[in-house]
């Protein structure tokens, strides 16, 4: 299980931890934050970025392939459920994650096909194609989090 913490400390700009990391999450200025860091949305596609990387290069390396580099880029686009050709159920959005993968190296056609697909079944990308459940807490104040102390 991953366990992070995220405060807000000043305006919109949020500072997260998880185990020995820090790092910072922010709007841009016109968009009422201070630009300090990327937004929340842009952190999930690096996560995604990331994961897809990752898998790509463990996988390579397992197999003993000279792939040299990896890049992954990504957006997203938010449609109306309704107006999505390929959506048929009942949500009213749909997200269409939009992933460009370059593969660096003197790799074969069939490795870089292999290592695509493989790299497209990473944690982060299973979750999102997954159901989710959102377990959620009450709110609590602060003042109850040191009542336990």
């Amino acid at each position: 299980m991953a366990l992070v913490t995220v405060r807000l400390d000043k305006g919109l700009r949020a500072v997260a931890t998880a185990r020995h990391h820090t790092w910072v999450a922010d709007e841009p200025v016109q968009d009422g934050g201070t630009d300090e860091g990327p937004k929340p949305t842009e952190m999930l596609l690096a996560s995604l970025g990331a994961c897809v990387a990752m898998t790509a290069r463990l996988y390579a390396q397992r197999k003993g392939w000279p792939l040299e580099a990896v890049e992954v880029v990504l957006d997203y686009k938010k449609f109306n459920g309704i107006d999505y050709p390929a959506y048929t159920g009942s949500a009213p959005f749909v997200h269409e994650f939009r992933e460009r993968l370059v593969l660096h190296g003197p790799l074969t056609d069939e490795q870089r096909a292999r290592i695509a697909e493989i790299a497209r079944k990473c944690p982060v990308r299973r979750i999102l194609e997954n159901p989710v459940f959102f377990v959620e807490a009450h709110p609590v104040s602060d003042s109850a989090l040191s009542d336990r102390s």
